[in-house]
């Protein structure tokens, strides 16, 4: 019992300073890449409050109603932005993230294969949702995972060894870190490994 719920909150905690660091970078980044971080910020936000531990917060019975409403219009707006062509790649992580949110919430629905309208993150619903959905997703957040694991390692070791020049700091009063390629990355690796843990958990 004790583990789940600090399985929970070790949840709640990294996918609510990842939200909040996409939010620096909406503020902070580039212009171009304020849409991704747009979505991130949502996504990091969701997967934390869908992490609480249910003896701290037992959601009613219609939150899963609001959930798939929420990410469901995320993934259209998505959709859209992979239309585009625009960021494309981030877009459809996006797209795959946010239906794997609607596909939890629906498992959270009261009386849905297995689940007890409980949250999804953090060991309260039993088995449930369709085994082979579930599997493909894990296969796909397995490899991301990986990927982006890998990706960063060369990131972190190009920075150089010395003691870097001195940032300007932006008129936003951010000091650069909405900038770092390095800390989107690991922010995206963060989350792609907090929705491994949660659709474990199906």
């Amino acid at each position: 019992m004790h583990g789940a719920a600090m399985s929970g909150w070790l949840l709640v905690a990294l996918c609510g300073v990842t939200s909040a660091y996409c939010l620096l970078r909406m503020r902070s980044g580039p212009r171009a890449e304020r849409p991704v971080a747009r979505g991130e910020a949502l996504m990091g936000l969701g997967m934390a409050v869908m992490a609480v531990p249910a003896a701290v917060f037992a959601p009613p019975g219609w939150s899963w109603a609001v959930y798939a409403t929420v990410f469901g219009a995320a993934a259209l707006r998505a959709l859209w932005w992979v239309r585009g062509g625009t960021h494309g790649s981030h877009h459809l992580h996006h797209l795959i993230g946010s239906a794997a949110m609607v596909y939890m919430a629906v498992v959270m629905a009261p009386g849905a294969g297995g689940a007890a309208g409980g949250h999804v993150g953090h060991g309260a619903v039993t088995a449930g949702g369709v085994p082979l959905l579930t599997g493909v997703l894990l296969a796909y957040y397995a490899v991301y995972v990986l990927r982006a694991g890998a990706r960063l390692i060369p990131l972190a070791g190009a920075l150089p060894s010395a003691s870097p020049a001195p940032v300007p700091v932006p008129a936003g009063g951010a000091f650069g870190w909405g900038a770092r390629p390095e800390l989107a990355l690991a922010c995206r690796l963060s989350m792609a490994l907090g929705m491994f843990t949660m659709l474990l958990t199906l």
